[in-house]
This record gives C-alpha cells, sequence and structure tokens, in this order.
C-alpha cells in the first residue's frame, strides 16, 4: 500500500462526516464510457455532436433521433457496481459516509447498497410520461423501438437532466448542505468542468479534501491529498480495514 492511499485510509478512519462526490470516471471500472476521455462518449462519431442530442430541445423536435442515440450510446443494463461503488456503500452502512452526491445516471450506487444517494443529473432507471406523469422502469424504453409511448398516449421522456435543462433544485441543496458539512470530502472521477454541479465543492469548510482522478482537475491546488491511481483499486485499500 502506497504512502498516499495510508494516508487516505487514515483519514477515513478518524472520520464519521464523509462525502463523497464523483463523476463518470466511477463508473468507468463497470465498463461504461466516460464523456472526455479519449475513447469516450464526446469523442465518438456520429450525425449530430452528443451535446446537440441530448438537449431538451432536440429531444423535442427529434425525439426519434434522440432515443435512437441515448439507447446505443447512453444505456448499459448490463453494467455492475464495481469496486468504489461497493467500497462506498460500506462506508455508508459504518456509518462514515453521510452522502454519495453522483453526477452518474448509472444507478450503481444505489445498485451496490448506498442509502443517501443524491443524483444531480437525475437517473436513467426512472422514466416518466410527459402527460399524465406515469413512471416507467429502463425495461420500457429497452422492450421498444422508435418513440417509448404511455399507455395514456403521451411521449416518456428519461429522468434525467438533458442540457438546457436545470437540475433539481431540492438535490442541489441536499448537496450542498452535505458538503458543507462534511469532515471528509472525497471527489473522485470527475474532471469538475461540469457546472453548475461542479461549483458544489466550493461549498466545502474543512481541510481533507481528498482527489481521486487520474488527470488534473482546476481545483488540485485546494486538494490536501491528491491520487493518481484507479479509484476502485483505491477506495478498495482505503476501506480494507476501516472500521
Amino acid at each position: 500500500m502506497n504512502d498516499t492511499i495510508t494516508k487516505l485510509k487514515d483519514l477515513l478512519q478518524n472520520s464519521d462526516n464523509i462525502v463523497f462526490f464523483g463523476g463518470a470516471g466511477v463508473s468507468t471500472e463497470s465498463g461504461i464510457p466516460d464523456f472526455r476521455s479519449a475513447d469516450g462518449l464526446y469523442n465518438t462519431e456520429y450525425a449530430y455532436p452528443p451535446e446537440t442530442i441530448l438537449s431538451h430541445s432536440f429531444f423535442m423536435a427529434h425525439t426519434e433521433e434522440f432515443y435512437r442515440f441515448y439507447r446505443d450510446k447512453m444505456l448499459y443494463p448490463n453494467a455492475k457496481p464495481n469496486k468504489a461503488h461497493i467500497a462506498l456503500a460500506k462506508l455508508e452502512e459504518q456509518g462514515k459516509v453521510k452522502a454519495v452526491i453522483t453526477q452518474n445516471v448509472d444507478g450503481l450506487h444505489t445498485e451496490a447498497g448506498s442509502v443517501n444517494v443524491l443524483e444531480l443529473h437525475g437517473s436513467a432507471l426512472r422514466n416518466i410520461c410527459m402527460a399524465c406523469k406515469e413512471c416507467y422502469s429502463l425495461k420500457k424504453i429497452l422492450q421498444t423501438d422508435g418513440i417509448p409511448l404511455c399507455a395514456c398516449g403521451g411521449t416518456i421522456k428519461p429522468d434525467v437532466v438533458l442540457y438546457e435543462e436545470g437540475l433539481d433544485m431540492t438535490v442541489m441543496m441536499r448537496a450542498t448542505d452535505a458538503i458543507y458539512d462534511a469532515d471528509v470530502l472525497i471527489v473522485g472521477g470527475t474532471s469538475l468542468n461540469v457546472y453548475p454541479a461542479a461549483g458544489l465543492i466550493t461549498n466545502y469548510q474543512g481541510n481533507k479534501l481528498i482527489l481521486i482522478n487520474k488527470s488534473e482537475t482546476p481545483y488540485d491546488r485546494h486538494a490536501n491529498l491528491i491520487i493518481r491511481e484507479s479509484i476502485g483499486h483505491t477506495l478498495e485499500e482505503a476501506t480494507s480495514v476501516v472500521h
């Protein structure tokens, strides 16, 4: 075990108010590509740029084309929680992690067993009729060709935050409060370039900011500990004997 992971282990051992803030890099070890790496979603070829397709206006104007891309590039129904998800769920069960704040929409934190999960960008597992508000599971989207329709005839929309849409303010306030009150803040698998979500960490008042990311972020200079290793391996090692 290297020195940085040993330091992380000590911080986790001595805190019972840990908050985790994560992005796409948390789920890459589950086989879900991130957005901005060389082989990520934003570097794939498609008829329109992903940012355009994943916008509210595109969804409304070209719903069938949206769903063609969405099913092909955004949904990974066979993905399973990895070591990072499992370690965080274990820490929450021990009463150490108070909140998991995620920019991901894959639902893997919940599947791993985490309870207090704040999904800033919603969840692909939830889908809502735009007319009657009936809720549908991911199965409905996967088993439908073209535009998925509700029994009432309305269009079903994924409960994810698209470009041009605002974040849920209740979730944002809960995330803000959790970060403000945290003793230890762990930020992992995120470039910290997506706002307003990335701006949440400016609410942290403590001096135990840990960044686990393979590349540099705009907040590196504020970190008390930087780890460039695999997030799954890092959290598994750091929680191996934490109690």
